[in-house]
């Protein structure tokens, strides 16, 4: 069976991260600017407050893995930073092989890892927008073991690192979203998946991208009506039936002509058109580029 998680996440193309170890000490207050990179964190014992982008600030402890797919703007510091002036990481002295922020002397009151890597997909934001925008997981051994590999892997110079350091970071990246639980998460492919209704509809679009679905057909696979299909499917996954499938198509088409291993009308083919001609006025359309000029832009020789 098809799993419509493990496919988004492998078409991501998750590379290499850089991480590090950091500690905290009374007053303290770290912001960071980012450009959507994904950031993750690993509180590895005492606490602080984590305030992402337009997020009511979260308050992490000893044990909390916290991963931001596209972050922008956060906030990390002590519990009441009150009286704590920002501080430019990129200035932040180093003690014992940490990045040390506030107090120098004596021991943190916080110590985490942090990290972040990147997406080599063509297609990477349409995919991490179908993802949601924080997640926050306690006391979850298995994401602890898996970032400290992802850390080690990371300082490491040994052979094969990069193959290893993306079979960790799938694993890493699946583990975590398939952790996230509850309706508190936003709109996007896991709170579909966690639909017992919708997620039949999801799987069929995986399975069989080459079929020529119709709302209906969707709906049927549901088990609902077509409006109430509709209407359920945009609410909790944010798109429409038919733009997720088109979406779905595309990022596929995107990463087959990426590699170039098989021509246009092979791709047509492999995500549901009958003719390369109709694939080719499908992908300008939603691209804004022709398949062969795209591929030409994106080629990449590895």
């Amino acid at each position: 069976m098809i799993d419509p998680l493990a496919e988004i996440v492998t078409l991501l193309r998750p590379a290499a991260p850089f991480s590090k170890l950091a500690s905290g000490a009374g007053q303290w207050s770290v912001q960071r600017a980012e450009f959507g990179r994904p950031f993750f964190c690993l509180l590895l014992e005492g606490s602080c407050l984590l305030a992402v982008d337009d997020h009511v600030p979260v308050t992490l402890r000893e044990g909390d893995f916290v991963l931001i797919p596209s972050a922008h703007n956060f906030t990390m510091s002590n519990l009441d930073p009150g009286g704590a002036d920002a501080i430019d990481p990129s200035i932040a002295s180093r003690l014992d092989g940490e990045i040390r922020h506030g107090r120098q002397d004596g021991p943190p009151d916080v110590r985490l890892r942090v990290g972040y890597c990147v997406f080599g997909s063509p297609d990477a934001a349409l995919l991490v927008s179908l993802l949601p925008r924080l997640i926050h997981i306690r006391d979850d051994l298995r994401l602890s073991a898996l970032t400290q590999l992802v850390s080690d892997e990371s300082r490491a110079r040994r052979p094969a690192r990069d193959v290893i350091m993306q079979r960790l970071l799938e694993v890493l990246l699946i583990e975590a979203l398939r952790s996230v639980t509850g309706t508190e998460i936003s709109p996007g492919l896991l709170r579909g998946l966690a639909d017992e209704r919708l997620t039949l509809a999801i799987r069929a679009m995986h399975e069989s991208p080459t079929k020529r679905w119709t709302v209906a057909e969707l709906a049927r696979q549901a088990g609902l009506s077509r409006s109430a299909f509709f209407d359920r499917f945009q609410r909790l996954v944010g798109l429409a039936p038919m733009e997720y499938l088109l979406a779905w198509r595309m990022a596929q088409a995107k990463t087959m002509l990426r590699q170039r291993e098989i021509g246009v009308g092979e791709i047509a083919g492999r995500v549901g058109y009958g003719s390369a001609s109709a694939f080719s006025v499908a992908f300008t359309r939603h691209v804004g580029l022709p398949p062969s000029l795209f591929a030409q832009q994106e080629f990449d020789p590895r």
